[in-house]
């Protein structure tokens, strides 16, 4: 399995990104996956306020996600870890 993380914070972040990434994964136990070790590759990132980051193709739940209202936090899950690798 396969998770992406995108966090949009309220304002700069202080801590770090991997302090969101354990609790989250926790959470999705039991009710998207059985357990965490099912979880091969995780992808997570934070984004700056203060910083316009333009996107190519994206969903309307991911637009909605980066764009609406801090804090947001826009989670994907895959039964395939390798899907987004370029061959």
């Amino acid at each position: 399995m396969s998770v992406t993380l995108y966090y949009t914070p309220p304002e700069v972040m202080e801590g770090d990104i991997d302090n969101i990434i354990k609790p989250v994964l926790d959470a999705l136990s039991r009710l998207v996956y059985i357990d965490d070790r099912q979880v091969e590759r995780i992808v997570a990132q934070k984004f700056d306020p203060m910083r316009q980051i333009e996107f190519g193709r994206q969903s309307d739940l991911f637009r909605k996600a980066v764009e609406g209202a801090r804090p947001a936090l826009y989670i994907r899950v895959s039964s395939d870890p390798t899907e987004d690798f370029v061959e």
